[in-house]
């Protein structure tokens, strides 16, 4: 089994290269999404929860992240929580049963800042992107996805993402084993880790 940790600020692409890699590698492959590890806060008030900043690493369990995907390793499934962005809280009946696979893909904004993650991952990429790119895609996904407003998210970005952008997530950069520049667009280099982790596999 190999981990692989896909790191990057929001928008960067992160999931266009988790989806490439995936449609190429099939079956082979399961996705554990950082979010659904954010800590329960339905018990919240509206406005708490607005105020909460869910680009600091604290906003993680990684306790569980890091616990479940030990147990995967050892060839166990799990039960992933589901998380909700429109209440920000775990769904009190329901989880995911995630099996073991070949290839075990990380992927989130903050994976690379806990160190007990990152020494469970084998290989790790970071995804790149312009800051307007970023931004834009940002802003779309969550008015489109998660119900937001436009002030909501310019508030958002300019108060959270992008302060925690620069305190936490791009420092985490100098952890990766490669950088890939360009975000999801970058067919040449998600060709390059594709071939790479296929390699890999055949020696295990």
């Amino acid at each position: 089994m190999m981990i692989i940790g896909i790191a990057g600020g929001s928008g960067s692409g992160k999931t266009t290269v988790v989806k490439a890699i995936t449609e190429q590698l099939k079956e082979k492959v399961t996705v554990i999404p950082q979010d659904a590890y954010y800590k329960d806060l339905s018990h919240f008030t509206a406005q708490q929860k607005r105020d909460h900043n869910f680009d600091h690493p604290d906003s993680i369990d990684f306790d569980l992240l890091c616990s479940q995907l030990e147990d995967l390793k050892q060839g166990r499934s799990i039960q992933q929580p589901i998380y909700s962005y429109i209440t920000c809280g775990r769904l009190k009946d329901e989880t995911v049963t995630v099996e073991p696979a070949e290839v075990i893909i990380v992927e989130g904004i903050l994976i690379f800042t806990c160190e007990r993650l990152r020494e469970q991952m084998d290989i790790k990429l970071f995804v790149d992107a312009d800051d307007d790119d970023r931004l834009m895609r940002v802003m779309a996904r969550d008015i489109v996805e998660r119900g937001k407003n436009v002030e909501w998210v310019i508030e958002r970005y300019t108060k959270t993402v992008k302060p925690m952008y620069l305190q936490f997530i791009e420092p985490s950069k100098r952890y990766a084993d490669i950088i890939i520049p360009q975000g999801g667009h970058n067919k040449v280099a998600i060709d390059i880790i594709s071939a790479t982790i296929e390699k890999a596999l055949a020696k295990i």
